[in-house]
Formats: C-alpha cells, sequence, structure tokens
C-alpha cells in the first residue's frame, strides 16, 4: 500500500514539475519533450513521465504527433489571432445569453468568483515574474462564472477549451513590462459590473477589450506579427 502510495505522489510531483517548466518556459515552447531523457534528469521511470505527459497533452500544455512524440506546444501569431477571434464571438454570446437568463444564483457565484480573483495575488514574492497557479485558476473560474447562466453547455465547453489554449500565450508572456504593469483587477471589476448591471452591449465591449488587450500583450512581448492582416473582428 505505501508502494501504491509514494508511485502516485511521485507522478503528482512529477506531472506538477513539469507543468511549471511548460508555464515559466524552461520547457521552450516548440521543444521536444523525450520521455527517456526526461526521466533520466527527473530520476524516475518513463511509465511515470509519460503518464505525466498524456495529463499535460489533456490540458493543452503538450501535444503529441504519431511518429513525432511529444512537445511543447509551439506559440504562432496566426493562432493567436483565431484564437482571440474565435473567443470574442463565442464568449459574446454566452455573455449576452447568460446575462438575459442569469438568476440570483448566477449573480452571487459572480460576485463571489471575482472577489476571490480579487484577493488572490496575481504575482508572488518569491517569483515575481510569473503570474501564480492559485490566481490563474481564480482567473478561469471568474470568466467561467460569467458566462456559466448562458444555458448552452457547449458554448461553456468550447469557452473554456479556448482559455487552456490561450493559457500558455498567456504565461510566456507574463514577464514582459506590459504584462507586469497592465491594471488587470480594474479590467475585471468593470466587466462584473456592466454584466452584474445587465448593460449588455457595455460588458460585450468590455470583454472583447480585456481579450484584445491579451492578445496585444503577448505580441508585444516578442510573439511578433509581420506580414499578417489584423484578424476580422478585431479592435485596436
Amino acid at each position: 500500500m505505501a508502494r501504491v502510495a509514494d508511485s502516485a505522489t511521485r507522478s503528482a510531483h512529477v506531472y506538477a514539475l513539469l507543468r511549471t517548466e511548460i508555464l515559466t518556459g524552461a520547457l521552450e515552447p516548440g521543444s521536444k519533450l523525450q520521455p527517456a531523457a526526461l526521466a533520466d534528469r527527473l530520476d524516475t521511470s518513463t511509465t511515470v513521465i509519460r503518464d505525466a505527459l498524456m495529463q499535460l497533452t489533456a490540458e493543452r500544455l503538450c501535444t503529441r504527433r504519431p511518429s513525432h512524440g511529444f512537445s511543447v506546444p509551439s506559440l504562432t501569431p496566426r493562432e493567436l489571432a483565431d484564437l482571440t477571434l474565435v473567443r470574442i464571438h463565442n464568449d459574446s454570446l454566452a455573455l449576452q445569453l447568460s446575462i438575459e437568463r442569469g438568476d440570483l444564483d448566477w449573480e452571487t457565484t459572480v460576485l463571489a468568483t471575482h472577489h476571490r480573483l480579487q484577493k488572490t495575488p496575481r504575482r508572488l514574492p518569491d517569483d515575481p515574474s510569473h503570474t501564480s497557479d492559485q490566481w490563474a485558476e481564480a482567473h478561469r473560474a471568474f470568466h467561467e462564472a460569467l458566462i456559466s447562466a448562458c444555458g448552452i453547455p457547449i458554448l461553456v465547453e468550447l469557452s473554456n477549451n479556448l482559455f487552456d489554449s490561450c493559457e500558455l500565450y498567456r504565461r510566456w508572456a507574463a514577464p514582459s513590462e506590459r504584462a507586469t504593469t497592465r491594471d488587470v483587477p480594474t479590467e475585471h471589476t468593470a466587466l462584473m459590473k456592466a454584466t452584474l448591471a445587465r448593460e449588455t452591449d457595455h460588458a460585450i465591449k468590455l470583454l472583447t477589450d480585456h481579450y484584445t488587450f491579451t492578445m496585444n500583450v503577448i505580441l508585444d512581448a516578442g510573439l511578433a506579427l509581420p506580414h499578417l492582416p489584423p484578424a476580422s473582428g478585431l479592435s485596436e
């Protein structure tokens, strides 16, 4: 029984370590993740490594292709622009429907998740260059709460998938000057207030601006977009 517990603890440790290395850029976007080499470096078995990589693949923090193996997802300007465009259209509709259909319980959930987000440090003193996992979790919960009353599960599911797909981009750009000086709490508070006031057009504009600002911060951090026209529907 103790061996099973030790094995589970080791697997959880390896998964957490690889996840952190991917999100902080220690394992660079596009780099190959070779189970044998990782097992040797982390002093564990290839089985443990493969289990961790499969879990990371499910979270979109790792990719797996036949005959190519595992790798850290590549970050491309075109994909970022496309993800942002689809997020704006999908989440705008979901937010509109939530505002129309949301009840008191929904309002309470939005308020509670916003409060938790505002009270959770975005960056920790011992690692000020990167977004904390606790804040990232609270951030996800807030955005999910905003659209949770839409009544269309596929919209919520797509929103969650798009959020996951953008997470590596957000984490990659976190150390940049524009990311560290951005007033994210004010953006979230304005979005929360407009949503609960049922100001649909204003809330959708704030959501659009919020997503577009995130894209521009990432581009400014060094993910340049040369020779590509602006994605249709994105404001400057």
